[in-house]
C-alpha cells in the first residue's frame, strides 16, 4: 500500500482494555477520540481489499456518501482484525487478514 493510494477504513472501537493492548505495541497514538470517551482505530483497506471485504462478508456495507468507511462488519470479524493489528503491531494487516478468506 502506498501513501498516495486512497484508503477505506474499517473503524474498530477501542475501549480501555483494547487501548492498553495498542499502547503495549506502540500503536496507541493511532487511535482517535470519537465520543463519550470512546476511541476508534481506523484500519485502512485499499479499493481491492474493500471490494473483497464486501464480497466475503454479506452484512458489510460501504459508506460511499460520507465517511468512505466499511461498516456493519460482524463483531467477531472486527475482533479478529483487532487481534491481528496487535499481533503484527501494525494497522497494515488487511492483505494478510483477507488471505484467510
Amino acid at each position: 500500500m502506498t501513501h498516495h493510494e486512497e484508503t477505506f477504513p474499517i473503524n474498530v472501537w477501542i475501549n480501555e482494555e483494547r487501548f492498553a493492548k495498542l499502547q503495549a505495541v506502540k500503536l496507541g497514538d493511532l487511535t482517535q477520540e470519537a465520543f463519550a470517551g470512546l476511541k476508534v482505530l481506523r484500519v485502512p483497506c485499499t479499493a481491492e481489499q474493500r471490494d473483497k471485504v464486501l464480497a466475503v462478508f454479506p452484512t458489510a456495507k460501504f459508506d460511499s456518501a460520507t465517511t468512505k468507511s466499511i461498516e456493519q462488519l460482524p463483531r467477531d470479524i472486527k475482533d479478529k482484525i483487532f487481534d491481528l493489528v496487535v499481533e503484527k503491531a501494525s494497522v497494515d494487516i488487511m492483505e494478510e487478514f483477507l488471505a484467510g478468506y
